[in-house]
């Protein structure tokens, strides 16, 4: 059987070399249809990828440390005050009431009105030591202190992490050279953390 070769003109040629035979487009068709195909196929996986969304993997923050002591009722959560420098309340209270051993000197550097409805026995008040000058009072009642007195400061006036007076209190004394220092740790405040407690309290100014 002959196969009859068609010939096609180009419209804006009159030579030889416009002339496309029917064994050119034959062998042009294969071509265009692959990349056809590879056009459709990438298309295709693309709109795979939109549809069911390009997931990161989630990036998780490294947890924090945890503060030393938390077992024994200080802070997991950052503190203003290094663990080693922190005392918790069932811990002071044992040395309050034992007839052994030095007993701390207390200081109380919160608001009055807290200070009046109750306070650890014994506690000195100067006020809150936000302020700068309940600090100056703070130096000199301690100026002539031995710097290896036990000294406990402590607030209560609101959550810890929110307390603004514990951290200027103790790093004033702590800036003098006191070895002995202590701040109470108070998780919520004095009302719930000792009073409810049980725990020794004096009332008044």
């Amino acid at each position: 059987m002959e196969i009859v070769q068609a010939s096609f003109l180009h419209p804006l040629a009159d030579t030889e070399d416009a002339r496309i035979t029917g064994k050119q487009l034959m062998m042009l068709k294969p071509l265009t249809f692959s990349r056809v195909a590879v056009a459709l196929a990438a298309l295709f996986l693309l709109g795979s990828l939109l549809t069911m969304g390009i997931k990161t993997p989630p990036v998780f923050a490294a947890p924090a440390e945890a503060i030393q002591g938390a077992s024994q009722g200080k802070p997991t959560e950052p503190s203003p005050i290094p663990a080693a420098d922190l005392i918790n309340a069932p811990d002071l209270v044992k040395i309050l009431q034992s007839p052994k051993g030095e007993r701390p000197l207390l200081i109380y550097v919160g608001f009055r009105f807290p200070y009046s409805q109750a306070h650890l026995p014994g506690s000195e008040y100067y006020g809150p030591a936000a302020d700068e000058a309940v600090v100056q009072q703070l130096r000199k009642r301690v100026e002539g202190l031995a710097r290896s007195r036990f000294i406990v400061i402590y607030c209560g006036c609101c959550p810890w992490r929110r307390c603004p007076n514990v951290k200027p209190a103790y790093e004033a004394l702590h800036n003098l050279g006191f070895t002995k220092l202590k701040v109470l740790y108070i998780p919520d405040n004095l009302g719930t953390d000792w009073v409810d407690r049980g725990y020794p309290v004096e009332k008044g100014a």
